[in-house]
């Protein structure tokens, strides 16, 4: 599929978002039950996103259940982006945290660059909020906690997930996980195989900066976590425009939107939480997803984060 490198609305220009268009409309044909693919036997689809498709799959060598992701075949013909991706794919795999989906495999068969993942039997965030539509405050902040706690790991290793969103937020039971690492970017890594300012996320999750074509890092992932948040507790996104154009001005230059102007029972200390989260200047956010994470716990309580949890929880780190 051809299209413009450039997406351009009310005479503005921009670069990301042609591909944010371009590749979520790449066709992409199932693979049946039964196929095998990276030593794993297909049994079922268990998700579609804008790059790819993820199954339900065996594993052959071990007989364990796992996820396999299939990327989107518009990219297997980029040597850069299969470059990258192996690359990063391997970074990913050396993430060791309970919140962070394990990654096993990674690599191109078949004319498909795949990714084999621990299988998380449960539901994700999306999936829980079309079903329930919000959820309670605490159940939030745990969740908030959680993924914090991931991208911290992952930032600490120079991994900017860049996608973070209701789908790539797995639950199983009170535990909350962090999928697609495999599909980040490594901080500092050659602007020639990063492609600054082109690379995919969801629109209703992006930092601004993803937008304008700037340097990307980890307060990117900061914002994204708080867009996440602020659609745990309304039941919306932060900017419902309803097209691509009209969200991406939105999170370029409209203020952060209050939570309790949606839902009244939400704690009103989330209207701070989620004012610096979604911050336009990524100087002003949260210094780590992790701070955010225990700001939206304190809003929760009732209450502020205390100067000794931030130095307590940074020694952790």
């Amino acid at each position: 599929m051809k299209g413009p490198s450039v997406v351009v609305c009310m005479g503005h220009s921009y670069p990301g978002a042609a591909t944010v268009l371009r590749h979520n409309l790449w066709p992409m044909p199932d693979l049946l039950p039964g196929a095998e693919i990276a030593g794993c036997r297909i049994e079922a689809i268990a998700g579609r996103g804008g790059m790819g498709i993820v199954y339900r799959a065996t594993q052959l060598s071990l007989d364990r259940p796992v996820a396999v992701k299939l990327i989107a075949p518009g990219r297997v013909g980029d040597p850069g982006f299969r470059e990258r991706f192996e690359r990063e794919s391997r970074v990913a795999a050396a993430i060791d945290h309970p919140n962070v989906i394990p990654v096993y495999a990674a690599g191109e068969e078949g004319g498909h660059l795949y990714l084999v993942m621990r299988y998380v039997k449960g539901t994700d965030l999306q999936g829980l909020l079309a079903r329930d539509r919000r959820l309670s405050a605490v159940r939030v902040a745990a969740i908030a906690c959680q993924i914090g706690a991931a991208l911290d790991a992952a930032h600490a290793v120079g991994l900017v997930h860049r996608d973070v969103k209701p789908a790539n937020v797995l639950l199983s039971g009170e535990h909350a996980y962090l999928a697609d690492f495999g599909l980040s970017q490594v901080v500092g890594t050659d602007t020639r195989l990063t492609s600054t300012g082109q690379w995919i996320g969801t629109v209703d999750f992006m930092a601004p900066e993803q937008f304008s074509g700037a340097e990307v890092d980890a307060r990117a992932d900061v914002y994204a976590l708080g867009c996440v948040l602020y659609d745990a507790l309304t039941g919306e996104v932060p900017y419902p425009r309803g097209t691509v154009p009209a969200t991406m001005l939105a999170h370029m230059h409209e203020a952060p939107p209050r939570p309790t102007a949606i839902a009244e029972d939400v704690p009103a200390g989330f209207d701070r939480v989620i004012a610096r989260a979604l911050a336009k200047d990524p100087e002003r956010r949260y210094p780590s997803a992790g701070d955010l994470g225990r700001a939206a716990l304190a809003a929760a309580e009732g209450r502020h984060v205390t100067e000794s949890e931030r130095t307590v929880a940074r020694g952790a780190a």
